[in-house]
């Protein structure tokens, strides 16, 4: 008979749930964009909608320096415009763009693998 094992996410901010509208990270519900690492949150980040990335919205990602970046579109895949993939292959970072419940579950997969991930969300 197989066994089961129990993850173990060492990760201090964890997602617990997403839906339109609210994530929620720990034990705190959040109703806006944010930016979160396995070991900080930026609880205000300005985006609220895929179309407003810049590079001024892209400068507190770029400066966490990770090995990948998620982007959480909202609850539709929209893919942003080409020069954001460019701030992200001029840095050498990995960039995956997805609606924001995979990219919940992509950062919880990869932060309990003790990776260098960001995941830059818009909730709504």
């Amino acid at each position: 008979m197989p066994t089961f094992m129990l993850d173990h996410n060492d990760a201090t901010y964890q997602i617990r749930s997403f839906k339109p509208g609210a994530i929620q990270i720990n034990d705190r519900i959040f109703t806006h964009s944010l930016i979160i690492t396995p070991r900080s949150l930026i609880e205000q980040w300005s985006p609220q909608t895929i179309t407003e990335l810049s590079a001024q919205t892209l400068s507190p990602i770029l400066a966490l320096k990770p090995d990948i970046v998620l982007i959480g579109t909202g609850s539709t895949l929209i893919f942003p415009a080409v020069e954001i993939y460019g701030e992200f292959i001029n840095a050498h970072i990995g960039v995956e763009i997805m609606d924001t419940a995979a990219a919940c579950r992509t950062y919880n997969a990869l932060s309990s693998e003790n990776r260098n991930v960001v995941a830059a969300l818009i909730v709504k």
